[in-house]
C-alpha cells in the first residue's frame, strides 16, 4: 500500500482513536473519523469506505507498517477496536519500511540538487538522515541525473542566486573565450538560467546600460560594489518564450520550417523542439510513407538553433526560412571537406 497523503492522515486519525480509553470505536466510527480528517485536510475529498479502513488496520498492523498493538472486542454482536497498551502512538514508532524506502527515494531526488543556489543544506541533512534512520547502502546507483559536476564556476552559483534574491550589485572580473585578459564589469545581476549543462547570468551592465550575458564558467571572481541595485526591465519568465536555448537576438520570431526523416519522427514528437512545434496535420501524416514529414516552429534563429538542427546530421532538411538553410547547408559543407583527405 503506497503511503501518500491521504493514508498518512487516515493513520493518524485512526491512531487518535485506537488511543481513546473513553470511546468504543466500531467500524462506522472509524470510517467516519477518517472521513471527517480527510475532509478537514481537503474540503473536496470523496471519503473512503470500509474496506479502506480494514486495510488500513491491516498495515498498521503488520511489521511493514507499524506493529500496532490494535486488538478487537466484542461487544454484543458489534466489535470495536483499540489499542491493548494505551501509551502506543504510532507518532513514537521508529521509522517503517515504507516510510524508509520513500526517505531513499526523497534522498535520490535531493542528490540532485548538490551544489546549486539555496541546497548547501543537501549534504549536511542527506547525511544526518542516512545516518539517523540507517539507510546507508552500499548498493549500486539506480537513477542519475544529468548534469555537468566538473563545471567551471559552480563555487559562484551560490553566491550569483543571493545577489539576486537580495538585490546586491556585483563586480564581476570574467574572461571570454576570444579574449586573453580578463575585465571587470559593474552588474546588477537578474537572473540565472542553465542551457546544456552549463549555467548562464544575466544582469545590466551599468557601464552600457546593457543587458549583460555571461556563462558562469567564465567568471573568474566577484565581490559586492555597494552601488545603488537597478530593478529589471526585462521580463525573465517571458524573456525565454521565442528561442532555444540562451541567446536573444533582437529580431521577430519567423517560421522555421523542417523536414524530418520518418526514422528520426518518433524522437522529435515526443521531445519537441520548440513549444510552438506542430504536430503535423494529415497530409503530413500522410508524407510518412514516402520518408519524411515537415514541421514548423516560431522561433528567433539563434546559434543555439542550428546546433540543435545539425546534432541530427541528416536527418533533418531545413526549408524555411532560406538563409537559415544556407547557414546549416554552409556549415555540413565545411564539416565535410574535414573528412575529404
Amino acid at each position: 500500500m503506497a503511503t501518500n497523503k491521504n493514508a498518512i492522515i487516515r493513520y493518524q486519525a485512526l491512531d487518535k482513536c485506537f488511543r481513546n480509553p473513553g470511546r468504543k470505536y466500531y467500524i462506522d466510527d472509524l470510517v467516519e473519523a477518517c472521513n471527517e480528517a480527510l475532509m478537514d485536510y481537503d474540503g473536496d475529498n470523496s471519503g473512503i469506505r470500509k474496506r479502506q479502513v480494514y486495510d488500513d488496520i491491516l498495515f498498521m498492523k503488520d511489521s511493514k507498517g507499524y506493529e500496532a498493538p490494535i486488538e478487537e472486542f466484542k461487544d454484543g454482536k458489534r466489535v470495536y477496536r483499540r489499542y491493548s497498551d494505551l501509551n502506543f502512538t504510532i507518532n513514537k514508532q521508529p521509522i517503517n519500511e515504507f516510510e524508509a524506502n520513500q526517505l531513499r527515494e526523497t534522498l535520490l531526488t535531493l542528490n540532485r540538487f548538490k551544489g546549486m543556489p539555496q541546497f548547501e543544506w543537501v549534504n549536511d541533512i542527506t547525511t544526518r538522515l542516512e545516518f539517523s534512520f540507517g539507510l546507508l547502502s552500499e548498493s549500486e546507483s539506480v537513477i542519475d541525473f544529468e548534469n555537468n559536476p566538473y563545471l567551471e564556476g559552480l563555487d559562484f552559483l551560490s553566491e550569483l542566486y543571493k545577489a539576486i534574491v537580495y538585490k546586491k550589485t556585483l563586480n564581476i572580473k570574467s574572461k571570454s573565450f576570444s579574449k586573453k585578459t580578463s575585465e571587470t564589469f559593474e552588474v546588477c545581476p537578474y537572473y540565472l538560467k542553465q542551457y546544456n549543462n552549463r549555467w548562464f547570468l544575466f544582469g545590466l551592465n551599468l557601464e552600457s546600460k546593457k543587458l549583460y550575458k555571461k556563462a558562469i564558467d567564465r567568471i573568474e571572481s566577484i565581490e559586492y560594489s555597494g552601488t545603488e541595485f537597478l530593478e529589471a526591465k526585462i521580463n525573465f519568465d517571458e524573456y525565454f518564450d521565442d528561442v532555444i536555448g540562451v541567446t536573444v537576438n533582437n529580431q521577430d520570431p519567423v517560421k522555421v520550417v523542417l523536414r524530418i526523416d520518418k526514422d528520426l519522427w518518433p524522437y522529435i514528437k515526443t521531445k519537441p523542439f520548440h513549444p510552438t512545434q506542430s504536430s503535423g496535420d494529415i497530409k503530413n501524416t500522410e508524407s510518412l510513407k514516402a520518408g519524411c514529414i515537415d514541421i514548423s516552429i516560431l522561433v528567433i534563429p539563434n546559434y543555439e538553433l542550428e546546433t540543435k538542427i545539425l546534432e541530427h546530421g541528416d536527418k533533418i532538411e531545413v526549408l524555411e526560412p532560406k538563409d537559415l538553410s544556407g547557414k546549416i547547408a554552409s556549415r555540413l559543407l565545411k564539416a565535410s571537406k574535414k573528412y575529404q583527405k
